[in-house]
This record gives structure tokens, C-alpha cells and sequence, in this order.
């Protein structure tokens, strides 16, 4: 028997039990809206009374399910995920129990004539109960679509948590980076203004040449002695005149 039930358990009949659940509870709970509308027809309200039993049963189904599920996956589901499949085992507990009530309710409205009278107080009640239906399904759909809950996407899903710290760890390492990045290009002024020393070296020779320079011109300038009169070139037109006797 309880290999049986390990069967059963890994075929994951949840979803599927959940969807029957579903719908036959709203669509019963419609069905009898409607047939309030045609009182003088008797099938709605038989189709609705029918619906209503069998959702009845399959809402213990799903509620079986459910804790088959529960058991798998409850002790994976961290963060947010976790909060929001409590609200969802939660309703799984108390909607068998309310859906099982409105069925045993619609059986007297059916066939205990003074139970007959509060039919308008059931639908009420059964479309709160609707409601309800459709918000635990809309958090099934989250812990699935959005978590990943039950799926081979729940273990990737709670690695992703880890990898999460590593880069508040990576600035760490690359803050070597900065320190090195800029100082490579510190010597490169120093490299460009040596040729302007060399040519400011250069040039500062040139000046001391233009002393050697005039010295010699200086000695090669013939200079007059002191005293002296005119030139060799002039003496001859400048000697006097022999005087008559």
C-alpha cells in the first residue's frame, strides 16, 4: 500500500486535482446564479447541486495532494516564497471544510423544504467561497510562475541567493585597479621637457663664441702708435719741396 501511495505522490496530481477543484465549484455556483433566472426549469439548479457535491470531493483530494506537496518542497522555499505558500497551505486547510459545508447546505435547499427559504443567503455565501477559490489559486500560480516552486527551477532559483554576495566582494578586488591606472603616465611630462633642456643646453655655447671672435678681430686691426702721423701711403704726396738757394 505504501508503495502505492509513493506511486501516487510522484505523478504530482496537485495541479491537476486543483484544476477540477476549480472548476467545478465556480462553474456549480454559476450554474445556480442562472438558475435563479429560470425558476421554472429544474436542471440548472440539479446541475448545480451535482457540481457542487463532486467539487466537494475534489477539494479533499486537492487538499490531500497539497500536503503530499507541502512535505516536498516546504523544507526548500526561503524568503518571500515561503511567506506566501503558508497563506496558501492556510486556505488549503479551510476551503474543504467551507466547500463541504455549501454542498451539504445545497443538498437541503434541494430536498428539505424548510431549508429551502435561505437559498438566496447560500448563493451569497457560495460566491464569497468562489472568491476565495480563485485568490489561493492565484497564489498557487505565484509560488510556480514567479518562485518556481515544486519545478527544477526552485534549486537554481535558491543558488542565485549566493552568487548575490560576490560582487560586493568584486569592487573589493578591483579597487587595485585605480592605483595602478594613472602613475604610468606620470613620467611622460618629465621625458618630453628634457629635449627642451638639451636645446636650451645647446644653445647657451653660441654666446661664448662671440668672444673668442672679437679678440682676433681686434689683433688683426692695424692700430696707429701714439703719436703718429699719417699714413706710409700719403708720405710721398706730403714731403715738402726742396727751397731754392
Amino acid at each position: 500500500m505504501q508503495a502505492l501511495v509513493e506511486t501516487i505522490k510522484a505523478w504530482q496530481l496537485h495541479p491537476v486535482v486543483d484544476h477540477f477543484t476549480v472548476a467545478l465549484v465556480i462553474v456549480g455556483i454559476l450554474v445556480d446564479l442562472c438558475g435563479s433566472l429560470m425558476m421554472s426549469r429544474a436542471w440548472p439548479r440539479t446541475t448545480a447541486l451535482t457540481l457542487m457535491v463532486v467539487g466537494a470531493a475534489a477539494a479533499w483530494g486537492s487538499k490531500l495532494t497539497g500536503g503530499w506537496e507541502a512535505g516536498r518542497v516546504w523544507d526548500g522555499v526561503k524568503g518571500p516564497a515561503l511567506d506566501v505558500l503558508k497563506r496558501h497551505a492556510e486556505l488549503g486547510d479551510y476551503l474543504p471544510w467551507a466547500i463541504l459545508a455549501l454542498a451539504l447546505w445545497r443538498l437541503g435547499i434541494q430536498f428539505l423544504g424548510f431549508v429551502m427559504g435561505s437559498r438566496p443567503i447560500y448563493l451569497m455565501v457560495a460566491v464569497i467561497v468562489g472568491g476565495v477559490i480563485i485568490y489561493q489559486g492565484h497564489l498557487g500560480g505565484e509560488l510556480v510562475y514567479d518562485y518556481g516552486v515544486g519545478t527544477a527551477l526552485m534549486p537554481a532559483a535558491a543558488a542565485t541567493e549566493s552568487p548575490e554576495a560576490s560582487p560586493a566582494a568584486t569592487p573589493a578586488e578591483a579597487s587595485p585597479i585605480p592605483t595602478v591606472f594613472n602613475p604610468s603616465a606620470a613620467p611622460t611630462p618629465e621625458v618630453q621637457a628634457s629635449p627642451a633642456v638639451s636645446a636650451s643646453a645647446t644653445a647657451t655655447p653660441s654666446p661664448s663664441a662671440t668672444p673668442a671672435a672679437s679678440p682676433s678681430e681686434s689683433e688683426e686691426t692695424p692700430v696707429n702708435p701714439p703719436g703718429g702721423g699719417a699714413s706710409p701711403d700719403a708720405s710721398p704726396s706730403e714731403t715738402p719741396a726742396p727751397k731754392n738757394l
